[in-house]
């Protein structure tokens, strides 16, 4: 028999989808770039995309995920509130937690 793998993708619901792999690189990608438009760029994801998603997940969760500085001659930019970048590590540190779980589950089950 061929070696047999698996895919584990976990998303986060509120009111909405608040929170999955997309949007944790999006959000691990502002934080480096600091800067939306940069993170989007480098996503290949478009700009207003990016403003829905993260507009719908501050409103299910009730904080703000970045804090903006608007533009003029230093330019604009963006990094992760404390609650954004805990927030952020929490979702990493249950993909993690899952991902062992699961890993030893699929190894009992199909006898890997």
């Amino acid at each position: 028999m061929e070696q047999l793998t698996y895919t584990l993708t976990l998303r986060v619901y509120g009111k909405e989808k608040v929170i999955g792999p997309g949007m944790a690189e999006l959000l691990e990608k502002i934080d480096a770039l600091k800067s939306i438009r940069k993170a989007t760029a480098d996503m290949g994801m478009a700009y207003s995309k990016a403003w829905r998603i993260l507009k719908n997940a501050e409103d299910s969760l009730g904080f703000a995920l970045l804090s903006l500085t608007t533009g003029g001659k230093g330019g604009g930019g963006a990094q992760l509130t404390q609650e954004g970048r805990d927030f952020l590590d929490a979702y990493r540190r249950f993909e993690r937690e899952v991902g062992e779980q699961a890993e030893r589950i699929f190894e009992r089950i199909f006898e890997q």
